[in-house]
């Protein structure tokens, strides 16, 4: 007797929105579009065909493309906001500094284990960010830990008294982000092949954080920096 096969990601679809949840099975039925045949073939008609209701269903969900997208995004910001927590948990007792090199590694983990999610939350021009007050409302709550976190580290000696927090946690950004972009377009090998993405990625990060709190004062000290050329009159 042959094995059972695993169900397909329509069935897959289907059975969740049979399940009387219609909004998480179009979100779902996105996904899978997405996955098998780029973000540019997903319409609310196609996602409704791949969820098995009626073309005119969704529309009382989503009214347009952008609508359904900003729902994969914010399935995807509760995912990561469940993998930063759970980090956070595991680091409780560690330093400040410690806990918030552990948000970047959760984010790392996060975009690796979410690909599909990853490209879709960071796609503003697929997305209503701004419009959703769940998307910011969960961005602001990270980043207000970020800060709460160097603000201790800072407090405690651990972070160099002059080094300016706000480029840090853009600094920390930019390099978790383009470390996660790079491994899911598939850069990352190019750069550094002898180690597995996760791993390459997760000591890019430990490096960054060992530099900064490196207390090198001609480096950190504060001091005016030079205008930008779109200052210049």
């Amino acid at each position: 007797m042959p094995a059972a096969q695993p169900p397909s990601r329509k069935s897959r679809s289907r059975r969740r929105y049979h399940h009387g949840d219609l909004t998480n099975a179009l979100v779902a039925a996105t996904i899978d579009l997405i996955e098998e045949r780029g973000v540019e073939h997903v319409s609310v008609r196609e996602a409704a065909k791949r969820a098995g209701v009626s073309p005119a269903a969704p529309f009382r969900h989503f009214a347009t493309k952008t609508a359904l997208m900003t729902a994969v995004a914010e399935e995807a910001m509760d995912r990561l906001k469940g993998t930063v927590s759970n980090a956070l948990q595991v680091a409780a007792e560690q330093s400040p500094l410690m806990r918030f090199e552990a948000i970047g590694q959760a984010y790392l983990q996060w975009a690796i284990d979410n690909p599909t999610h990853f490209q879709i939350i960071s796609s503003r021009s697929l997305i209503a960010f701004d419009s959703s007050e769940r998307l910011t409302r969960s961005n602001a709550e990270i980043r207000t830990v970020m800060i709460e976190l160097l603000s201790e580290a800072k407090a405690d000696g651990s972070l160099p008294a002059g080094l300016d927090l706000d480029y840090l946690i853009l600094s920390a950004r930019a390099l978790v982000y383009g470390l996660a972009r790079m491994a899911i377009d598939g850069h990352l090998p190019e750069w550094h092949a002898s180690e597995p993405p996760a791993q390459a990625m997760s000591k890019a990060l430990r490096l960054f954080v060992a530099l900064v709190t490196d207390d090198d004062q001609s480096g950190w000290r504060e001091r005016r920096l030079p205008p930008s050329t779109s200052d210049s009159p």
